[in-house]
């Protein structure tokens, strides 16, 4: 827990819990660490002389100890969350950024906030209150999954080329065939590669198998033949980037983007992501259950799968108006 060590005692020790108990995957873990010390940075500014505008980011939070945390009331988190909901900045980097994070944004933050705290009443008893027990999570617009259509795809797997296109192609087939999300994909291994699937660690450190079909066999054996050749920094990882190490999750994005542009897509609304989404409907779309695509995903529950559900319903009503049959009318007139 050295890596986080401008966090106090009681806070490492959380962490600490989740990785080492729980086998939460190390970017949980990560958002976590962000999540929960923005949070306390947030309350020793409201509880300090420091002035108002002081950046989040100068605060040290390193002496903030027990009976800090128990002096935390309701409506000091409902501050916080109305600071997040209108003041926090939406992308620094930007040259005009917005103010204001979305609820999707918000209610992760919540989570790791009352995961910190049902920690402290319930698994440690360091405290008897839970200031965050009943509270409600930010409303969540949801919107049905951007994904690509067949021909879209086609076009996808045609435009990737330069000098990692063998690399680039077998992501994009394993993109496309198994669903996986990109940090699965970066965290497979050489030995994680079967004859007919994968196998993938998943959320919460859950392992599950996913196969796929020829086209995608090859285009791995193909990687693998080229792959074989170079000795990474982590040799035991499957894909590897230019300088040697294990592929990261940006290059993947960016690798993704870079293959979208050259098919003429749109990468404002597609990404690594979608190409998850699209497997998963275009899975649906050949007549397989829910319950097997929700285990072809990885998802714990069912109604996230059941979104693209949702999905084919507007695709099977598209198609129904697309018939020109579906325009005929001979009934009888009165």
């Amino acid at each position: 827990m050295q890596r986080y060590s401008d966090c106090p005692q009681v806070l490492r020790d959380f962490l600490a819990y989740h990785e080492s108990i729980k086998g939460q995957s190390p970017l949980t873990i990560s958002e976590y660490h962000l999540d929960l010390r923005m949070f306390l940075r947030f309350m020793k500014l409201m509880r300090s002389d420091m002035p108002v505008n002081t950046p989040l980011e100068t605060i040290d939070i390193r002496d903030v100890d027990l009976n800090f945390i128990r002096g935390i009331e309701t409506s000091d988190i409902f501050d916080f969350l109305s600071y997040l909901a209108t003041e926090r900045v939406y992308e620094p980097s930007s040259p005009a950024p917005d103010h204001g994070i979305s609820a999707k944004s918000r209610a992760r933050k919540l989570s790791a906030i009352k995961s910190f705290y049902k920690y402290l009443t319930v698994r440690t008893k360091l405290l008897e209150e839970n200031p965050v027990a009943d509270l409600e999570y930010p409303k969540i617009r949801r919107s049905l999954p951007k994904y690509l259509t067949m021909e879209q795809s086609a076009a996808l797997l045609q435009s990737v080329s330069g000098q990692n296109q063998v690399r680039d192609y077998a992501i994009l087939m394993l993109f496309l065939n198994c669903g996986i999300r990109r940090s699965e994909l970066v965290g497979l291994n050489r030995t994680d590669v079967y004859e007919d699937r994968i196998r993938v660690v998943g959320k919460g450190n859950k392992e599950r198998f996913v196969y796929f079909g020829t086209p995608c066999r090859k285009a791995l054996d193909d990687y693998l033949e080229e792959r074989n050749q170079k000795v990474l920094t982590d040799d035991r990882a499957l894909f590897g980037s230019r300088d040697g190490n294990r592929i990261s999750v940006s290059a993947v994005h960016r690798l993704v983007k870079k293959a979208l542009l050259q098919a003429g897509l749109d990468v404002t609304e597609l990404s690594a992501h979608k190409l998850r989404h699209t497997a998963a409907t275009m899975m649906l779309s050949g007549g397989v259950d829910v319950r097997t695509v929700q285990e072809v995903l990885g998802h714990e529950n069912l109604n996230t799968t059941q979104i693209y559900t949702h999905i084919e319903s507007t695709e099977l009503k598209i198609a129904a108006q697309a018939n020109p049959l579906s325009h005929l009318d001979y009934s009888k007139k009165e």
